[in-house]
């Protein structure tokens, strides 16, 4: 039989091993995600060096001169910095960005796309206001307070809202990738109205509700494309950075309506103004943005096609009770 000491002693043995274990585990894993951390970190300031830099020399570009060593200093600086974050990316076993998936031809062409696409999406949003705000003594800014600018941008918001249902309806019936180049194409139709009509308020409302309208269709299009467009183990990562790509269209965008603005300007009583044609010209330009993201989009492959290209087709085999990508034709 045995004692009640003895099996206490067994108890306090084990419980000393199990807390042992768990220490040592803690330890291990502690240790093993320090690197992750520091590679993240890393990424995530090389990231942000590399496209801060070209942001901040294609804003000021036509402040400090577009030959001067600082302008030039922070375009080649962000392609230094971006080839060792590239470099960095492809050497470390938990990337933030992976670049191998991302350069497969769907996943890269959508990508591009979301870029090109983000930059039409915001560049009406950056410029139309202060269009509406110009003193009328300009001779074609409308004199509008902050608060009746907003309200005439208001109706292109509920738009957007009011065509989200619609591209869900076109995702399902055409799939994502007509849906997209629709909406992008509606985008640039947009700016095309405001570049034509931009004498009074309410021609600034029509050109935003058409733009927004175009928003609100290829909005959900964007990360449906993606999903067909990606491998399922990488849907997420796929889906991240494809949202990365589309913000880093519309950060660009805010750059290039700076650049354009400053640089066709007259001076109103000491306050220098951009004039009309600036004004016509960030239209123009978001015009072609969403024209070309449209393009871009229709060279992406359907589903099927892009699936097998990004995989290699060794495990796409039409399996009973596999799931099927959603529709992105």
């Amino acid at each position: 039989m045995t004692s009640p000491t003895t099996t206490l002693t067994s108890n306090d043995d084990d419980s000393s091993e199990a807390a042992t274990d768990v220490a040592t585990k803690n330890a291990a894993f502690s240790r093993s995600r320090f690197p992750f951390i520091a590679g993240l970190l890393v990424a995530v300031i090389g990231l942000a060096v590399g496209i801060g830099s070209a942001l901040i020399g294609v804003s000021k570009g036509s402040e400090w001169g577009w030959t001067s060593g600082t302008t030039v200093a922070c375009i080649l600086g962000r392609l230094v910095v971006l080839l060792f974050w590239g470099w960095y990316e492809l050497r470390v076993t938990s990337p933030l960005v992976d670049q191998r998936t991302s350069a497969h031809r769907p996943i890269l062409l959508t990508n591009i796309a979301a870029v090109l696409i983000g930059f039409g999406m915001t560049a009406q949003s950056i410029v139309v206001p202060q269009l509406l705000q110009i003193p009328e003594a300009t001779g074609y800014g409308l004199g509008q307070s902050i608060l009746a600018a907003g309200l005439w941008m208001a109706p292109g918001g509920l738009m957007m809202m009011l065509f989200s249902p619609v591209s869900s309806t076109m995702i399902t019936r055409f799939g994502a990738r007509v849906t997209l180049s629709v909406g992008a194409v509606i985008v640039s139709a947009g700016y095309l109205v405001a570049v034509l009509l931009m004498d009074a308020p309410w021609q600034l409302m029509v050109a935003s509700i058409v733009a927004r309208s175009g928003v609100g269709v290829a909005y959900a299009a964007m990360p449906t494309l993606t999903m067909g467009s990606t491998p399922a183990a990488d849907a997420a990562s796929g889906v991240g950075v494809n949202a990365l790509m589309r913000s880093v269209g519309t950060t660009v965008a805010g750059a290039v309506m700076a650049a354009i603005l400053t640089s066709s300007a007259i001076d109103l009583g000491g306050t220098v103004i951009p004039d009309a044609t600036a004004f016509r010209l960030c239209f123009l330009v978001g015009a072609l943005a969403a024209v070309a993201g449209a393009l871009v989009v229709l060279l992406v492959p359907h589903h099927r096609q892009a699936r097998l290209e990004t995989r290699g087709g060794a495990d796409h085999a039409d399996l009973p009770g596999q799931e099927q990508p959603l529709s992105v034709q």
